[in-house]
C-alpha cells in the first residue's frame, strides 16, 4: 500500500481538528475520562508548541482549533495525546483494541475570514446537539474562557478574539453577543464540510496561497 501522507498542517495556521470515536462509540464516559483527555492535552500542547485557541469535548468526538508552532507539531500533539489516553481508558474499562477513527480530521483556516465563525460552530456543539439551551451551561468547552473569562491552562487566546475590545469585559460581552447571532446556514455547512474532507477553509487565493506552500 502507499504510505500515507503526512498529515498538512503548516506552521502558523489555524488548524480546525476533529477526532472522534471509532464506529461513533463514546470516548468520554466520565467526567474522570474528560479531565484525563484534558490533562494530557494541556501537557502535550505545551510540550509540542500547539496554541489551543478553542475546544470542544463531544461524548464521541473532540474539536479542536489550534495554531502549531511547527509543521509537525499537530501530529506530533496528537499522537502523544492518543497514545496516553487509549491506554487509560483501555486500562480503565478493561478493554482493548482501537478507540479512535484513523487519524484526526483536519483543516486550515483563514483566521480573517473563518477564525471566530469556526470558534462559534465548536462552542454551539452542545446547543445544535439538544445537549443545554445555552452554551455556558456545558463544561468541557472553550466558551466559559470566552464568554465570562473563566481561566483554562489549555487557552491562548487567538489574537482575534483579544481584538474584540480592549477591557477583558467588553470583549466577553461582545463575544456573548456573537454566540447568540444565528450562524449562516450556508457557513455552517461549509465549516463542517471542509472539516470533514480537509478542505481549506477559506477564500479562492487563501487556498491558492495555502497550495502554494505544500508544493
Amino acid at each position: 500500500p502507499m504510505p500515507r501522507r503526512a498529515r498538512f498542517c503548516p506552521a502558523g495556521f489555524p488548524i480546525h481538528v476533529i477526532q472522534r470515536g471509532n464506529n461513533r462509540q463514546a470516548i468520554f464516559t466520565s467526567d474522570a475520562d474528560l479531565a484525563a483527555y484534558a490533562h494530557w492535552l494541556v501537557e502535550g500542547a505545551e510540550r509540542f508548541d500547539v496554541a489551543v485557541h478553542g475546544w470542544m469535548f463531544m461524548t464521541n468526538h473532540v474539536h479542536l482549533l489550534a495554531t502549531p508552532s511547527d509543521h509537525t507539531s499537530l501530529s506530533r500533539l496528537m499522537q502523544f495525546l492518543g497514545r496516553l489516553y487509549v491506554r487509560y481508558f483501555n486500562y480503565t474499562y478493561t478493554r482493548s483494541g482501537t478507540l479512535f477513527e484513523g487519524r484526526f480530521k483536519s483543516c486550515i483556516v483563514q483566521e480573517n475570514r473563518y477564525l471566530l465563525t469556526c470558534l462559534r460552530y465548536l462552542e454551539l456543539n452542545p446547543v445544535r446537539a439538544g445537549l443545554v439551551k445555552d452554551p455556558g451551561d456545558y463544561r468541557w468547552s472553550s466558551y466559559r474562557s470566552h464568554a465570562y473569562g473563566v481561566r483554562a491552562r489549555l487557552w491562548s487566546p487567538h489574537c482575534l478574539y483579544l481584538n474584540l475590545a480592549k477591557k477583558e469585559k467588553q470583549r466577553e460581552h461582545k463575544w456573548r453577543a456573537l454566540i447568540n447571532e444565528t450562524l449562516d446556514i450556508e457557513v455552517l455547512s461549509k465549516v463542517r464540510h471542509c472539516a470533514n474532507t480537509g478542505l481549506v477553509l477559506g477564500t479562492e487565493s487563501f487556498r491558492d496561497q495555502v497550495q502554494r506552500l505544500r508544493n
